[in-house]
């Protein structure tokens, strides 16, 4: 895939996850499912993608830490998900 294709469906799928996040008639749990797999997505790129990690494989380097951070948008989907898959009754 060329670099601005790449960057075009990148940039789509970030404003179609940040309107949804912002919608309030869309369930949490299927606005969590997609952050969380397109966070996913973005840490898979960071650990796959040669020289954005040190030696350990974990630790970003200094051109990785641009993408190091979008395990935030992982986890937060995740809390999103787990939120709406709780028993607890829904205020």
């Amino acid at each position: 895939m060329e670099s601005q294709q790449f960057m075009k469906l990148l940039s789509t799928g970030e404003i179609v996850l940040g309107t949804a996040l912002l919608l309030p008639f869309l369930p949490a749990g299927l606005v969590g499912a997609g952050l969380s797999a397109f966070g996913a997505g973005l840490v898979r790129l960071y650990l796959k993608t040669p020289g954005m990690t040190d030696e350990s494989g974990i630790r970003p380097t200094q051109d990785g830490i641009g993408l190091a951070k979008d395990v935030w948008l992982f986890a937060i989907g995740l809390a999103l998900l787990i939120d709406a898959l709780s028993d607890r009754p829904q205020d």
